[in-house]
């Protein structure tokens, strides 16, 4: 451009009688040694934010002189009386926390087989965490691992390598129950008798055994007549299968417990399992019932979760807990730190909805003893 000098520093058009400054900011020729600062136009002052008002206790409170209202202690900022109450709401513990362990305890011992013979339905998942809600909530609970893969065990951080002391003694060598059980490391008032790889071959060792399908029933009634534990909930997690281990399972116990993933294949296998539950109670334990079916895996996001749900709502009623266990990473991340989702993650979804079907199981154990007294 004519009459303008682009050559200075960063660009700025200068001016023959207003020579640029270093920054090519114009400056003023008269304004001296000022030169070399940049040229602030002339602007007023905006209107300055008005401080907090504080009380006159506030304003004369020792200590604050100079202090503005973000400087100063919550205390002198807010009356005494609010300071109080916040310090005794904080002192306080939670009344619905509190009320929630006041959970019903049965005046006698539920046994309950976890069974499903198709894999993937939550079978171990829903044994490890009902039972550490109940544990949580006062109740002496007792898990039986019967699955030679052990994941009942992994999830407590139970040792369970082959060669332990486990259920497979107790099944094969007549061992007492009593000299296999292990306290759970991160849950008080829960045992668990361990399974290992070992089990894999109880059913073929077992076949020339007399009574074979009876020999958990003996260990479990030498435990409750020679410990001095009493147990109020007994949960024993089966294999995926409707093998001698199941079996014994069956025999063992009144109530079984069916997990039934939101999924069309987890409806095939379960007439054939009501089937066989039916047989044991013809031949084998008369006293033997289908009393609970929990909803795992539930998504509701898609609508064959909802139509599975419904029809085992409309084709059992009342069996159906109201609590229904939906997909959760928090569940399948707690067994890799040895955990149930109960103390891994209390406050997540998945924790809360076996809380849920926990305190349902704790409920209804109270009400059928009422209901047969």
């Amino acid at each position: 451009m004519t009459g303008s000098s682009t050559d200075n520093e960063l660009g700025w058009p200068g001016s023959r009688s207003v020579p640029a400054a270093p920054l090519g900011w114009p400056v003023d020729p008269g304004d001296g040694d000022r030169s070399r600062e940049p040229h602030q136009p002339h602007q007023t002052h905006p209107p300055q934010e008005a401080e907090p008002e504080v009380s006159r206790e506030t304003a004369e409170a020792p200590g604050t002189a100079g202090l503005t209202a973000l400087d100063m202690p919550l205390e002198h900022l807010v009356s005494r009386e609010t300071v109080a109450l916040v310090d005794e709401l904080q002192a306080e513990p939670d009344s619905t926390a509190a009320a929630s362990q006041d959970w019903p305890r049965p005046a006698q011992s539920h046994l309950f087989i976890i069974a499903n013979q198709k894999g993937g339905v939550g079978k171990t998942t829903s044994t490890v965490n009902l039972a550490a809600a109940l544990a949580q909530h006062g109740a002496k609970v007792l898990v039986v691992d019967l699955d030679p893969q052990g994941n009942a065990s992994t999830a407590f951080g139970i040792e369970h390598r082959a060669g332990t002391a486990s259920v497979y003694d107790v099944l094969v060598h007549a061992r007492p129950l009593a000299e296999v059980i292990v306290s759970a490391p991160d849950v008080p008032n829960l045992d668990c008798a361990p399974a290992t790889i070992d089990l894999a071959g109880a059913e073929i060792e077992l076949v020339s055994v007399v009574a074979r399908e009876s020999r958990l029933r003996k260990a479990l009634d030498a435990l409750s007549a020679e410990s001095a534990t009493a147990y109020d909930y007994v949960f024993v997690d089966c294999p995926p299968s409707l093998g001698l281990l199941t079996v014994n399972a069956l025999v063992a116990g009144r109530e079984v417990l069916i997990p039934i993933q939101c999924e069309f294949y987890a409806l095939e296998g379960l007439s054939q399992l009501l089937r066989n539950i039916e047989l044991v109670r013809a031949h084998l334990n008369p006293d033997l019932h289908v009393s609970t079916i929990l909803l795992t895996m539930y998504d509701a996001r898609t609508r064959l979760a909802e139509q599975v749900a419904a029809e085992v709502r409309n084709h059992f009623g009342e069996l159906v807990l109201a609590a229904t266990i939906p997909r959760s990473v928090r569940i399948s991340e707690a067994p890799g730190y040895g955990q149930s989702v109960m103390t891994y993650d209390p406050v997540s979804r998945g924790a809360q909805a076996y809380g849920s079907a926990a305190r349902e199981i704790a409920e209804r154990s109270s009400h059928s003893e009422e209901g047969t007294n």
